[in-house]
């Protein structure tokens, strides 16, 4: 117990021992002082102050009303600061506040040059001397959270013994141009079907970002889009690491890394932290600006290839971003340390491995540019690639839509006889391909048929549904020649449709990359300080088709 005697003999013991200690010496006191604490429970410092004034009362503590509140200071960061944050922080997308600390003052620079930002000095030296625990006070209200998506990576096992794997531990390349590559896909909430894809190249030094729209996903179109991104990017393009999807671990891809002297490398299957570099990109940039809906066909596909082209702009000049510089495990914490966090532009402005011509050439680029005109652009974009976003439907539902998009219908007997579960569904069993260890022979590449073609009567009709719908698979029109057709077409001509309908995808593809080049979309105005297209995308209104 703290108190082992009453108040009343506390009181009476206190006046008992006060003179005694008042007349004693130094260490009779402590042993006075020892034996008093002992005896009533009461803190040293408190008993001292008794035995010195035992005539005094110690007063009670005013009512909660009466007492004396301490003076506040007056607030730092007034509410014109926090406006003016408000805007700084919306020109750079909502970026965390250790990335948007260190980029403030010469993001505030090029707002204030393009007449988006006026703040009075003592305003502007504030935010300049801001920390990011106090830029997450004022910007807390406003956070927004996100959604993930759907993997739809593939393995490809015929190349993996030729493509050599790297984990995310190996790269310890400072100079620029190693890079790893990923495909996002605008699937929705299902896999099946033809839908857009996202082929995200990112630099590992530099954190340069290359974005392009592929309106199918096979191994042509991405290494059309590899090849365009090291086009694009201010350095040439050293090392590609991918991870096991079919649509990178391929002959194509492979010969081309060779002949043009890329080390092509690979992630571990199943280790997504092998790649961890191009999948932040993956969330930061493709699903915060294009989001998780499906697209399909043309038209959407060349809104999104407007949409990376000023997309690339504002992330590589006006995206800060960190860098891992040392990580330490102490028991079961991690302590990280952070680089200064700096945008693309930057760290290739302070490599000493680009040319000076092409750090010249940034510079001029990033004179022009304007954040809040950028800005502006892609959500522009965004409404009109939105509205071709497709409504989803149950994957169990997918063939009776996909038949009813044609307005045929297979029977249930036929359905039976195939596989079918009863409800619209059809099951093909894989096939297996084998490969030999043997050299291949060089192949002369073959230009002419050596049968007839069967669907060369009803090629206009296949094109014509292709049209109508684009993610249409060829065992869907296959099935929808047969129900017109009865008897015509069996299940062993599925392979010749297939590559009829590839030939047909990839010069559609091939008609978008020449709309593209002869369009130049963006055109940067420096007199007036704005940024817009020199010809206004052609975008027709949505087809009305029922698509699952």
């Amino acid at each position: 117990m703290r108190h082992r005697m009453s108040l009343r003999a506390r009181r009476e013991l206190l006046v008992s021992t006060a003179p005694r200690y008042a007349t004693a010496s130094k260490s009779e006191k402590q042993k006075i002082l020892d034996e008093f604490t002992a005896s009533t429970g009461y803190h040293r410092k408190y008993a001292i102050r008794l035995l010195r004034h035992p005539g005094e009362r110690t007063p009670r503590s005013p009512p909660q009303a009466e007492r004396s509140r301490p003076k506040r200071r007056a607030r730092r960061y007034t509410p014109e600061v926090q406006a003016a944050l408000v805007i700084v922080w919306e020109a750079a997308n909502r970026i965390c506040s250790k990335r948007l600390v260190p980029f403030l003052p010469e993001l505030m620079t090029a707002l204030e040059c393009h007449g988006h930002l006026c703040v009075s000095e003592t305003t502007r030296q504030r935010l300049l001397s801001i920390s990011p625990a106090t830029v997450d006070r004022l910007l807390y209200e406003v956070r927004q959270t996100s959604r993930r998506g759907h993997s739809t990576t593939k393995p490809g096992s015929l190349l993996k013994g030729q493509v050599r794997v790297r984990t995310f531990a190996d790269w310890d390349e400072d100079r620029p141009g190693f890079s790893e590559a990923d495909l996002v896909a605008h699937c929705g909430t299902r896999t099946s079907g033809s839908y857009l894809n996202s082929l995200v190249v990112t630099d590992i030094a530099t954190s340069w970002t290359e974005c392009m729209a592929l309106l199918y996903r096979d191994q042509d179109a991405v290494l059309r889009g590899v090849d365009e991104a090291r086009e694009r990017m201010p350095f040439p393009l050293l090392g590609l690491d991918t991870d096991n999807g079919s649509e990178f671990l391929n002959y194509a891809l492979l010969e081309y890394c060779r002949e043009e002297a890329i080390t092509f490398t690979r992630s571990r299957p199943y280790r997504k932290n092998d790649q961890c570099y191009v999948e932040e990109k993956n969330g930061s940039i493709v699903r915060r600006w294009v989001g998780y809906d499906r697209y399909e066909g043309v038209q959407p596909c060349q809104i999104l290839t407007a949409l990376h082209e000023v997309l690339r702009l504002y992330v590589n000049f006006f995206q800060p971003s960190m860098k891992l510089i040392s990580k330490q495990r102490q028991g079961s914490k991690v302590i990280k340390k952070y680089g200064v966090a700096q945008t693309p532009y930057q760290r290739v402005l302070a490599s000493a491995h680009v040319a000076e011509t092409s750090k010249q050439e940034l510079r001029e680029q990033y004179a022009q540019l304007d954040p809040v005109a950028l800005q502006r652009e892609l959500h522009r974009l965004q409404e009109r690639l939105w509205r071709y976003a497709h409504v989803e439907v149950s994957p169990r539902k997918y063939r009776a839509s996909a038949a009813q998009d044609l307005a045929v219908t297979l029977p249930a007997s036929e359905e039976s006889s195939r596989g079918g579960s009863g409800e619209g569904e059809i099951r093909n069993e894989p096939r297996m391909y084998r490969r030999t260890n043997k050299p291949r022979k060089p192949q002369v590449k073959r230009w002419w048929r050596t049968r007839v073609d069967p669907f060369t009567d009803v090629c206009g009709e296949i094109e014509q549904w292709l049209e109508q719908c684009p993610h249409l698979s060829a065992s869907d029109l296959l099935s929808a020649l047969q129900k017109k057709h009865p008897g015509r077409f069996p299940d062993n001509q599925l392979r010749t449709l297939q590559r009829r309908v590839k030939a047909w995808r990839v010069a559609q593809a091939s008609r978008i990359e020449n709309a593209s080049e002869t369009l130049d979309l963006y055109q940067l105005r420096a007199d007036s300080g704005t940024y817009s297209p020199a010809i206004p995308v052609s975008v027709e209104q949505p087809v009305a088709v029922v698509v699952p």
